[in-house]
């Protein structure tokens, strides 16, 4: 813990909540765009402590809560054909498409592996050359380089059998989105620090200059993310707008360039459906050409459209937009918890619903 603990101290932790309760001359509204920074936020207690004076609120940083139901849908079809084996990390699992998850078909009958990498399922395909092994590949820029190689490597052994149902997704058009919303509050992101380490932050330059709100990189840590929140508080008290790193051990202005190469040799980009957003213009990734052999969008017969997709309780698209709390969801903590949950975002490790049923919500009751 030597190099986690200096990011947890107390004391300075306490010196910075000060500091933005002294700065702030009026409630400003931050978004961050990462599940994992909700759940930092949650946790240590720093929303509670900066209600007066910061207002925050949680983006749709879960790759699995803005993975579109058709997609799910279409999975849960594959699992269920012969000779099919349908890969997932476990988070996916649990996540209702239209009428049911992986876990329920698996319960059918259906064949669903779990796995805890994109090489675990090459590894599937290879050890089981008479089934199709599908890969539900799932996540932001984080997870694409390793999707993108598990391609490359299935492509050297030579895989006949090996599949990827691409569903990554892109985190800057999701923000653009976001800020061009005619219900759009957010005066500022703290962005991911996971996303940025491959991407770099060089990309939101343009951003910022467009929208005119202060972009800060930040980790995951309470310290990582009070010293975002002071650089981001005193940016917009000063009036000016620009990107910031807080996260300089983690991350480059460059980003990873080596991921970034092999991202670009199995990819390209494409417009993406999220779920609760719809289709973003150049919101995703899909293979490119070369690697078409590995498609299962190509590879497998469509199914139809279900036109009672995500037609039921869960106000996700609200919620992933920041446009209300978890906690205001009337659902919340009574039909929809993590035992039986009405969407994603109360199903994901990275879920805000997940986030304030865990953290804030049973610590007041």
């Amino acid at each position: 813990m030597k190099f986690v603990d200096e990011f947890r101290e107390p004391e300075l932790a306490l010196r910075l909540v000060a500091q933005i309760r002294e700065t702030a001359t009026r409630r400003w509204v931050l978004m961050d765009v990462c599940g994992g920074q909700t759940h930092s936020l949650l946790r240590y207690g720093i929303e509670l402590a900066l209600e007066e004076c910061v207002e925050l609120i949680h983006g749709p940083g879960c790759p699995v809560c803005v993975t579109s139901c058709e997609s799910i849908d279409f999975a849960l079809h594959l699992a269920m054909l012969p000779n099919v084996i349908v890969a997932s990390f476990g988070d996916m699992l649990r996540v209702p498409g239209s009428r049911e998850s992986l876990l329920d078909v698996r319960a059918r009958g259906g064949r669903v592996q779990m796995v805890y990498s994109p090489m675990d399922a090459v590894e599937l395909a290879k050890n089981h050359p008479n089934c199709k092994v599908v890969f539900f590949a799932v996540g932001f820029e984080t997870t694409a380089p390793a999707t993108a190689l598990a391609a490359l490597h299935a492509e050297q052994l030579g895989l006949d059998n090996f599949r990827i149902l691409v569903t990554h997704v892109r985190v800057l058009p999701a923000m653009e989105a976001l800020m061009l919303s005619p219900v759009n509050r957010v005066q500022a992101f703290l962005a991911a620090g996971h996303v940025c380490a491959v991407t770099g932050f060089a990309e939101y330059d343009a951003f910022v200059d467009r929208f005119r709100v202060p972009v800060v990189v930040t980790g995951f840590e309470p310290i990582d993310l009070l010293q975002g929140i002071v650089d981001a508080v005193q940016q917009l008290e000063s009036g000016s707008h620009s990107v910031s790193n807080c996260y300089t051990r983690s991350v480059g202005r460059q980003g990873n360039i080596n991921a970034q190469n092999i991202v670009e040799t199995v990819y390209e980009v494409a417009d993406r459906d999220w779920r609760g957003f719809g289709s973003i213009q150049k919101g995703g990734l899909r293979l490119r050409n070369r690697f078409e052999r590995f498609d299962a969008e190509k590879r497998f017969e469509p199914i139809a459209v279900n036109p009672i997709a995500s037609a039921n309780a869960c106000l996700s698209s609200q919620v992933l937009s920041g446009q209300i709390k978890p906690t205001q969801c009337p659902h919340f903590g009574n039909a929809c918890t993590p035992d039986s949950p009405l969407g994603a975002p109360m199903v994901s490790s990275e879920g805000a619903c997940a986030a304030y049923f865990r953290y804030q919500w049973l610590q007041s009751k």
